[in-house]
């Protein structure tokens, strides 16, 4: 037996490769690009560590070549679910029992994994059927899904060591039970990082668990749980079980050992499985923990004193990189007047540079939207604009879905700040622009904070620091995560700890030790070494 106090070292973010050309990480990420392209994956179903097939399946295409099948792929139903969520109990009290330490060293080998040998497939897979560019794979299925696995490891350690004070004659202490049932995690099609850490940050806490991966980002997903068997996860923890969301949701909702869900994706989804699991509520065994992160509708604040070529560049980087699916991403701004013909040059020079194409061809900045569903939706709103008289189409507009889902990087000039594309969200490259009038900066604000429901990510840009400081006072609750003097994307674990409140979710902190505490069902143990042995107390002596 291991006796040993074991101790993590606070890990260093992972290194993001450039991918430049004539290196051999480029050489590499082509390879296997090649080699994916020129496949057809068999996806199955995985419950307590074994393949099921059902004979219903779905496919993978690629978002810019819509017609080029990258994978087939099981759907469960409501049988496999209910033996996803057999397996999830039945390997509960194995993992719950394993020392922390154990846990943890398999998801270190799962981040050394990624690091290296699966580096560049879990890349291709996230280029190829998610529709990112080199960079944007590169950032997120690469570097954040490793950082997730490496810093929760090491938050691990520092929830277990919160313990209590004792006192003369007695020991306190706390034991950090994982929760009683089974973690239902839903992930999105956006971020292969997000999906890999709505599993295993429930896991690493030593609970079990089912996953419903996004339809849409499947092929990563399940090279992920591929990942995670092979870093030595035993058979049950997670059950992989793509499907209809619907489905999957009432039949994992509707029974007694749910115990908890961990969600990325929409507002709406989101209150529906709530609604759900209250309508539920006298059937489980406790009262489940929901952790979710939703929609956004983020902003970009600029006050007199900015620098305009800092904005311009945060604004289309913000709002139309990886085409703007990104919660964080920018997706209105606010601009005073007298900067604006300054900004808007530079904002247009840019974006008449942005090509668009096949994530294969490294030197496009933008590619196709995730599918037919989303271009539509997105092209309803950039037609809404192009007809009302309210608004003005300044660059972009144009949609082409003939063989991928393209969408020109889209800017819309708003002639009142409650526009509907200023209010709702999109998740597209779509960025509306107000215009105020300089002295109107503290009144501007206050619009800022109540125009959207959402309350995720947010930037002020100035050199003034009162100003600054008078925004982010302004904008209190308008922005779980806050940035000055930078776009509102690109969060990075262990330091800035991500989540949005009102519309955006629960605000629980991924990518911090806070997000682990929701996966926890602490026991407070309290020993006296000296039990009483009268019943009396001394005041009551005469």
């Amino acid at each position: 037996m291991n006796n040993a106090i074991f101790n993590l070292e606070k890990p260093s973010n992972e290194h993001t490769l450039d991918y430049a050309p004539g290196c051999k990480e480029r050489d590499a990420l082509n390879k296997e690009l090649d080699r994916l392209s020129g496949e057809v994956q068999d996806i199955p179903l995985i419950i307590g560590g074994k393949e099921f097939r059902t004979g219903k399946t779905g496919t993978v295409v690629m978002p810019h070549d819509h017609q080029h099948i990258l994978a087939h792929y099981q759907m469960a139903g409501e049988k496999e679910v209910k033996m996803a969520i057999d397996a999830a109990i039945m390997a509960h009290k194995g993992w719950e029992s394993l020392n922390w330490v154990e846990r943890v060293s398999i998801t270190l080998k799962a981040a050394e994994l990624l690091s290296t040998k699966y580096r560049f497939l879990i890349n291709a897979a996230t280029m190829l059927g998610q529709g990112k560019n080199a960079f944007q794979a590169e950032i997120d299925s690469a570097c954040e899904a490793i950082d997730f696995l490496n810093f929760n490891a090491y938050f691990t350690s520092l929830v277990y060591k919160e313990q209590p004070s004792s006192q003369k004659g007695i020991i306190n202490r706390i034991e950090y039970r994982p929760l009683e049932g089974f973690v239902f995690a839903v992930s999105p099609f956006n971020f292969t990082s997000i999906a890999s850490n709505l599993i295993m940050a429930p896991v690493v806490m030593g609970n079990t668990t089912l996953w419903k991966p996004a339809s849409t980002a499947i092929l990563s997903n399940y090279f992920l749980m591929k990942i995670f068997q092979e870093a030595g996860l035993p058979d049950g923890v997670i059950n992989f079980i793509p499907g209809s969301g619907s489905l999957i949701g009432k039949a994992a909702l509707g029974d007694r050992n749910m115990a908890g869900i961990h969600f990325t994706g929409s507002t709406q989804t989101f209150n529906s499985l709530w609604q759900t699991a209250a309508e539920n509520i006298s059937i489980y065994h406790s009262y489940p923990k929901i952790v979710g992160e939703t929609g956004g509708k983020d902003f970009i604040f600029v006050h007199p004193s900015a620098d305009p070529q800092e904005v311009a560049v945060a604004i289309v980087r913000g709002a139309f990189e990886y085409q703007g699916q990104k919660c964080s991403a920018a997706s209105r701004g606010y601009i005073p007047e007298s900067m604006w013909p300054d900004i808007r040059k530079r904002i247009e020079d840019m974006l008449s540079q942005v090509t668009m194409g096949d994530v294969r061809e490294f030197h496009h900045f933008m590619n196709a939207v995730i599918d037919e569903k989303s271009f539509d939706n997105i092209m309803n709103y950039i037609d809404f604009a192009r007809k009302s008289d309210k608004a003005e189409i300044i660059f972009g507009g144009h949609g082409d879905k003939t063989k991928g889902y393209f969408i020109e990087p889209t800017v819309i000039l708003a002639k009142e700040p409650h526009f509907k594309t200023m209010e709702e969200e999109i998740f597209g490259p779509v960025m509306t622009l107000f215009v105020y009038k300089d002295h109107d900066y503290e009144k501007t604000l206050e619009i800022c904070d109540h125009t959207s429901p959402y309350g995720l990510t947010g930037s002020v840009f100035s050199k003034d620091r009162s100003a600054l400081n008078y925004a982010c006072r302004v904008l209190r609750y308008a922005a779980g995560n806050i940035y000055f003097n930078d776009k509102p994307t690109g969060a990075v674990v262990g330091q800035q700890p991500f989540g949005g409140a009102r519309a955006s979710g629960t605000n629980d902190k991924s990518g911090s030790y806070i997000n682990l505490l929701r996966w926890t069902n602490p026991r407070t143990i309290k020993e006296t070494l000296l039990p009483a042995t009268e019943f009396t107390y001394p005041f009551m002596k005469e």
